[in-house]
C-alpha cells in the first residue's frame, strides 16, 4: 500500500474513520506521478455491502511544481453493491451516518462517505463528498443498493 504525503500528515485523523479502506488499484494518469486510487470500503454497520471509491491523488512532484502544496481536488466517484446478507435493523431511516472518512489535505479537507437508509423504497444510499473547514464542495457522487422487497437479508444474485 502506498502512503501519500497527505495521509502521512493525517494519521491521527485516519485512525478515527468508521471503516477502513483497502486499496485495490492505482492508475497513473500523467508523467507528474498523479494517480487515481481505487479503494474498497466494507460497510461494517450493515454487512453485505462493499463500496468502491475512486479519487484523484496528487503527487509530491505535482504539488511542488504547482506551488500549492495543500490543495487537493475534491473529485471522487463511488459505486456500491450488495456482496452478502444485509442487516438494516440498526439503521435510522433518513438519517445520514458516517461510513468512511479520509483526510485529503493537511488540516482542512476530508473525503467522506455517508449512508442513508431509505426504508420506504428499501434502498441504501451511499454519498461520497468532500468536507472542508471553510466551505463545502459541490462535487458529490452517489450510489444506491437495492434491498429485497420482503425484508429478508438475501444474498446478491450471481
Amino acid at each position: 500500500m502506498r502512503i501519500t504525503a497527505t495521509a502521512l500528515c493525517l494519521l491521527p485523523l485516519l485512525a478515527q474513520s468508521p471503516a477502513q479502506a483497502e486499496e485495490i488499484a492505482q492508475v497513473g494518469v500523467d508523467w507528474m506521478g498523479n494517480d487515481i486510487v481505487i479503494e474498497a470500503i466494507a460497510d461494517s454497520a450493515v454487512g453485505g455491502v462493499t463500496c468502491h471509491l475512486a479519487y484523484f491523488d496528487r503527487s509530491v512532484l505535482d504539488r511542488l511544481s504547482q506551488g500549492n502544496w495543500f490543495e487537493d481536488p475534491s473529485n471522487s466517484a463511488i459505486q456500491c453493491t450488495r456482496t452478502g446478507p444485509v442487516d438494516v435493523g440498526g439503521l435510522q431511516p433518513g438519517t445520514p451516518e458516517d461510513v468512511f472518512s479520509e483526510g485529503r489535505s493537511l488540516l482542512f479537507k476530508s473525503l467522506r462517505v455517508k449512508r442513508i437508509y431509505d426504508a420506504e423504497n428499501r434502498v441504501l444510499i451511499y454519498l461520497a463528498h468532500a468536507s472542508e473547514l471553510s466551505e463545502g464542495s459541490a462535487k458529490v457522487s452517489m450510489s444506491t443498493v437495492p434491498l429485497p422487497p420482503d425484508g429478508s437479508p438475501a444474498a446478491p444474485s450471481q
